[in-house]
């Protein structure tokens, strides 16, 4: 009566809070999940989750189901590991590269739980900050890059992980937090913070600095831990991931206002080589990576 489908549905349902993410993330049309949903409860004669609350609560019925999920769908994804290492005998690498000065909250808790489902990959991790990540890609020196600045080479393909907000990071006590949203000319006189990276390489100067011709003074900051810092001290605004202060901003130290009316979204990628798109262990990081991502990170969405 109850069939996986409906287990991976439910779960989904909690992860994602709203039905429209819910159904993105199970690649549903809206009014197919909430028909699987009703044609499930009409088997079971009863409610499974209180309609118009949110978050979505759900019913102890519908507890009850998640609770089978949670032992349920890891033992299926264990299994099926199991499977592709007894089909394939795959071994090798996975030498990973980061564009990202935040990715580690969450690529660290993907490594970790991918280390113990395929221990016999070697793994290794490095920052792209201090050289070209993706021609050493494509040489065959790494294996993935994390990247939020996709450029098309011959034989790697990107796959996207999420998508985010990049917002402007402000003190609680600046002068910008009255507006709405903010605009690159409320940026001429500001000090901005940014990792040391090149100018190039950062979404809020493509996308929307340079476009405005407007170029403010800045400075470094290794760690966005440094950069709330200074930010919350005044010493500057920073354009930063909306996950990635998400705690500091829960905590009240800093607050942050969008870039533009509709705000500036960006996409994160995993960059890999065609040749390794479909091996079952490529496969398995990218879809722990984005389990990981949809449960831990707030404010984003499935890219």
């Amino acid at each position: 009566m109850v069939e996986l489908r409906h287990l991976k549905t439910l779960s989904a349902l909690r992860d994602a809070g709203s039905l429209v993410e819910a159904a993105e993330r199970v690649h549903l049309t809206q009014s197919a999940l909430s028909h699987q949903i009703k044609d499930l409860e009409d088997r079971l004669n009863c409610s499974l989750f209180i309609r118009k609350t949110k978050p979505i609560s759900f019913t102890s019925a519908g507890q009850r189901l998640l609770a089978l999920a949670d032992d349920v769908l890891p033992m299926i994804r264990n299994a099926e590991r199991d499977i592709a290492r007894l089909a394939g005998g795959e071994a090798g690498r996975l030498n990973i590269c980061i564009e990202c000065h935040s990715c580690f909250d969450w690529l660290m808790p993907t490594i970790d739980h991918f280390r113990q489902n395929w221990p016999e990959i070697e793994m290794d991790l490095s920052t792209g900050f201090s050289f070209l990540p993706l021609p050493a890609l494509a040489r065959g020196d790494l294996d993935l890059v994390i990247t939020s600045d996709p450029e098309p080479r011959n034989g790697i393909t990107y796959i996207p992980l999420f998508s985010y907000e990049s917002m402007l990071a402000l003190s609680k006590q600046h002068r910008l937090v009255a507006r709405k949203f903010i605009q690159p000319e409320d940026l001429a006189t500001e000090t901005l913070i940014t990792y040391p990276i090149d100018h190039s390489r950062l979404d809020v100067f493509t996308r929307f600095l340079d476009p405005a011709d407007v170029e403010p003074d800045t400075r470094t900051a290794e760690l966005t831990v440094m950069m709330v810092q200074l930010i919350a001290s005044g010493r500057g605004v920073s354009a930063l991931p909306n996950w990635a202060m998400h705690e500091y901003i829960e905590r009240d130290y800093i607050t942050a206002r969008s870039m533009g009316e509709k705000g500036l979204w960006c996409t994160l990628y995993a960059a890999i080589r065609e040749d390794q798109k479909n091996s079952e262990f490529m496969v398995d990081f990218l879809s722990t990576a984005k389990d990981i991502t949809a449960s831990r990170l707030m404010g984003i969405r499935p890219a």
